[in-house]
């Protein structure tokens, strides 16, 4: 069965996400934003070994440790969609921007595109193409535990900033409607920041997509 830990990391307080298969104790993270030893040290607390790095977009809070990760380990990056490449181009001069530790670029071992699956261990996850917030946003559904790991494109109460190069309102109000409802309400999400909401209680409470 596939299970999880969410570390905020960052000043940001990014929710990251380590996932791992209970049967072979092998992990994923999403997301690797910084504090990389904070997550190091939850890895060997929980006896994992570390495989692959996760991303749903290449903005700094979520993307900022990836290069220093992968390099320190040998892991592949897996992720985000292509039309996120000029954001990960740009990781250096993020970093300087908002006062993160130095931050390099690079290039993923595999870019994802809707439809594909990601494996850790005996634990498979859909992934869905959600530009909006950014236009290579991906995100990750669990289907067999009733999970899904959305990034910043949904919050609980709120939604993903769009005001960000090639960010767009529409497009992501369509991918919440169409790549993510369609999941099922009981589908409980792990936001890019705050707490865990469902998609049921988004769509009958949040302001800017209740009633779709």
């Amino acid at each position: 069965m596939l299970r999880y830990l969410t570390i905020p990391v960052t000043p940001f307080q990014q929710n990251c996400s380590i996932l791992w298969c209970d049967e072979t104790m092998k992990a994923a993270v999403i997301d690797p934003g910084g504090d990389l030893d904070l997550l190091l040290d939850a890895v060997k607390r929980l006896g994992l070994t570390l495989e692959q790095i996760w991303l749903t977009h290449a903005h700094i809070d979520h993307a900022g440790g990836t290069a220093e990760l992968a390099e320190r380990l040998g892991l592949p990056i897996i992720g985000p969609h292509p039309g996120d490449q000029f954001w990960i181009d740009g990781l250096p001069e993020q970093s300087t921007r908002f006062g993160f530790a130095p931050a390099k670029a690079f290039t993923p071992t595999r870019w994802l595109f809707d439809g594909d699956t990601v494996s850790i261990g005996h634990c498979t996850l859909n992934v869905r193409h959600t530009p909006g917030h950014t236009p290579g946003h991906v995100v990750f559904h669990a289907p067999a535990i009733g999970r899904a790991f959305v990034g910043d494109v949904l919050f609980a109460g709120s939604i993903g900033r769009t005001d960000f190069p090639q960010g767009d309102h529409d497009t992501l109000i369509a991918s919440i409607t169409q790549r993510l409802w369609p999941m099922g309400d009981d589908t409980v999400f792990i936001p890019g920041h705050g707490p865990e909401s469902t998609f049921g209680r988004e769509r009958r409470s949040n302001p800017y997509v209740g009633g779709t």
